[in-house]
């Protein structure tokens, strides 16, 4: 079958209209200080055509269509072209391309501490469901996988969706390996695997390469697109691909990362809010140490010490929320395999899952529990008291936290910050800033709600609070851009007072 058929599962799904101009290039795991990518992304309006951007590149690397979401175009431009596209009125965004990585392992009780065997004791297999592996590819010869492999399609430009390094193929075996009395077993064990290769054989890849994959996933009629790669920061395109594949019916799940107990540190693109963002957990349901943590975390699976399938058909043991990732994808195809849709599917993982009695930001709704997702036991709840780490303020917005408290002005906010700041370089450097020195500062606002520096960043939040959402309903790229600017200034004049603490400026003048 060609690389662009498209099939339709139980449903009839939207497709693109785009083709996909891959490149070719070759690449065990991320250099720690790999080149930077000389390409740039274009994004346009669903109405433009490809040429705006195309045709002013002296390469293309990838065309997108994403539906109603717009258009992007990946490649290399002339710094004129660049320029001259960014004042364009049917660009959306321009923006450099970034790099991801396969993240860090350390080393399959899995399948059983998540209820896998009984689903397969009761005859559940995930036949029937489709799962991508977005990854550096699979070991089509291995024996545990070969039987459940479909299509594969190379994005990296090596020219073979082959796994050169073992990663994309440890995370197949863990999804869906052959119940075949050999080697392992999978979370699911009848699905069909299909190899997305956006990571190359040193497990380094870019974003534009992983959209487009996440696109094609959609395009095939996929049920689960299994990410587990991630970066420190995201790009528009990206998460346009995520919300492109949900809107399509593909169940998305990324790793959360390995950047360890933190307050808001979760990867991209699992940090979008189609994306199941998964944490990981030890066979003692203990947060893995290296397991990143953060609001956007949305369940756990075992991460650590998970032995799996590997390149040259062996089996390897590793560590890493890349390693909890495809058991959620697994139990996934379970479900969608007996008819659930991907928001069904996803609402049922996270109501059925176990509480290891740990914060939201570590177990998001809990561990998996694929047996009782598909209604073979009741999920187990906390014994004991809740563990949590000290985030003053809470989800990363701290000073938000401490003068607004919950509600519309923290979710405005955040999606602020996840869709618009992190958009650019800016506004992701402010964003880390902002993280490094603001819990202190939301503590003493917390500690002194009523002084005269607390009453003034209440009304710088609650300002930015209304142009956020301004920015979120404008359609103009220029508006759009001038009121991030002006969010962007008020987030670092939030800081400067609270940490002043003498500050007497009021908020609203900073607007006329």
């Amino acid at each position: 079958m060609s690389d662009e058929n498209i099939t339709r599962r139980r449903v009839l799904r939207s497709t693109a209209a785009g083709a996909v101009a891959t490149g070719m290039a070759g690449e065990t795991f991320a250099q720690e200080n790999p080149e930077p990518l000389d390409r740039t992304i274009i994004g346009l309006t669903p109405d433009a055509d490809f040429g705006v951007a195309a045709e002013k590149a002296s390469e293309v690397r990838h065309q997108n269509d994403f539906g109603d979401i717009g258009k992007s175009v990946s490649g290399k431009f002339p710094e004129a072209a660049i320029q001259g596209l960014e004042n364009h009125p049917q660009v959306r965004y321009v923006e450099q391309d970034q790099r991801a990585h396969a993240l860090a392992q350390e080393t399959p009780y899995g399948i059983s501490k998540v209820g896998a065997d009984t689903a397969h004791d009761n005859g559940y297999t995930g036949s029937g469901a489709d799962i991508a592996i977005l990854d550096t590819g699979i070991d089509s010869d291995h024996e545990d996988l070969q039987a459940n492999l479909g299509e594969g399609k190379d994005f990296t430009g090596k020219g073979s969706w082959e796994d050169g390094n073992g990663h994309g193929t440890h995370c197949a075996g863990t999804a869906d390996a052959v119940d075949n009395s050999t080697g392992v077993v999978g979370v699911s064990t009848e699905a069909t695997l299909h190899a997305g290769k956006v990571l190359d054989d040193s497990g380094s890849g870019s974003f534009s390469d992983i959209a487009a994959g996440i696109r094609w996933a959609a395009d095939q009629g996929y049920d689960v697109a299994s990410l587990s790669l991630g970066g420190s920061s995201g790009t528009s395109e990206l998460k346009d691909a995520v919300d492109y594949a949900y809107n399509n019916g593909v169940l998305v799940v990324a790793a959360a990362g390995n950047d360890g107990e933190c307050c808001d540190c979760v990867s991209y693109p699992a940090v979008y809010s189609n994306a199941i963002a998964v944490s990981a957990t030890d066979s003692n349901d203990n947060l893995a140490s290296f397991s990143s943590t953060g609001p956007e975390v949305e369940i756990a699976a075992p991460g650590k010490d998970i032995y799996s399938t590997y390149n040259d058909g062996g089996y390897n043991t590793l560590s890493g929320t890349s390693m909890a990732c495809p058991h959620v994808s697994g139990a996934g195809a379970l479900l969608m395999a007996n008819g659930y849709s991907n928001t069904e599917a996803r609402d049922r993982l996270n109501n059925t899952a176990d509480d290891i009695c740990r914060c939201a930001e570590d177990q998001g709704s809990g561990r998996l529990n694929a047996a009782a997702a598909l209604g073979l036991e009741s999920p187990s709840s906390c014994d004991g008291g809740t563990s949590c780490q000290n985030c003053s303020g809470g989800g990363g917005c701290f000073i938000t936290t401490a003068t607004a408290g919950e509600g519309e002005t923290l979710d405005s906010l955040r999606r602020f910050r996840d869709e618009s700041m992190a958009a650019t370089p800016l506004g992701r450097g402010l964003v880390s800033l902002y993280y490094k020195i603001s819990p202190p500062i939301a503590e003493t606002l917390e500690r002194n709600p009523d002084s005269r520096t607390a009453s003034v960043v209440r009304k710088i939040v609650d300002t930015c609070a209304d142009l956020s959402d301004k920015q979120e309903a404008t359609d103009s790229p220029v508006e759009s851009a001038a009121l991030g600017a002006t969010l962007t200034a008020l987030y670092m004049v939030g800081i400067t007072v609270s940490a002043g603490g003498h500050a007497s400026i009021r908020a609203r003048e900073l607007l006329e």
